[in-house]
């Protein structure tokens, strides 16, 4: 186990690490925690009742956060012609085919989301094996592979974000930034829920969310009460 140092150790005092909070406490707690000389992001963590081994059960999917991330997302395109120039107008911040694809194959990999067209899939999957574990490779389940250029570069710019599962069956989701403020973050985090909700694969059994924890990115998690944060999910308002 790592060592922690003295400002990790006093915020582990100012709570209890074994309790679960209701998602309101664990929010307004979060931010407490968050004390890091940088705007630190917020992410929720959940361990999931699914089996990562079985492709039935995976998860992967994607959700429009109403404040988005607080970063400013790099967006790159694979696309040619009238679909290339939709995309550079729609704010892309790259747009290309082959020559992307032998940048890509050189190492280069400074963006956050790649989405391209369906004709493009046939090059891009020369290169499935450095995006797809990087989570990069453009899907159509999460909205990346897609005729409609412009809209699916408007929404991951203004706060869209893919989610999918890790390869223990954990789902890891960036929900905001310290510097948000507990409203904005509880809207984030409602959509992101009814997002992994709405995901749900049809073959999983039992509890679908096995546990949740609020953390920020230099500080300790926050229990939260999975009954809670989904009861809250599937509510009207904040």
């Amino acid at each position: 186990m790592a060592k922690r140092g003295k400002r990790y150790k006093a915020l582990l005092e100012k709570y209890d690490r074994n309790a679960e909070y209701s998602i309101k406490e664990a929010v307004k707690l979060i931010k407490e925690l968050a004390t890091a000389k940088f705007d630190e992001t917020i992410e929720l963590h959940m361990r999931m009742g699914i089996d990562p081994k079985k492709p039935d059960q995976n998860i992967r999917s994607s959700v429009v956060l109403p404040h988005g991330t607080g970063k400013n997302v790099r967006v790159l395109v694979f696309a040619e012609g009238a679909k290339a120039e939709e995309a550079k107008e729609a704010g892309a911040d790259y747009v290309g085919s082959d020559d992307l694809i032998e940048k890509i194959q050189k190492g280069w990999l400074d963006f956050d989301i790649a989405i391209a067209t369906p004709d493009q899939m046939r090059k891009v999957s020369k290169i499935a094996r450095i995006l797809g574990p990087r989570g990069l490779m453009p899907n159509p389940k999460a909205g990346t592979v897609t005729n409609d250029i412009a809209a699916a570069v408007k929404e991951f710019k203004a706060g869209k974000i893919e989610f999918r599962n890790d390869k223990t069956g954990n789902l890891h989701i960036p929900v905001g930034k310290a510097s948000f403020d507990e409203q904005k973050l509880l809207e984030n985090i409602k959509a992101a829920l009814a997002a992994v909700l709405a995901a749900k694969p049809a073959s999983s059994k039992g509890a679908y969310i096995k546990k949740m924890v609020l953390a920020p990115t230099m500080g300790p998690g926050v229990r939260v009460n999975v009954k809670d944060a989904t009861d809250f999910a599937t509510k009207k308002s904040v």
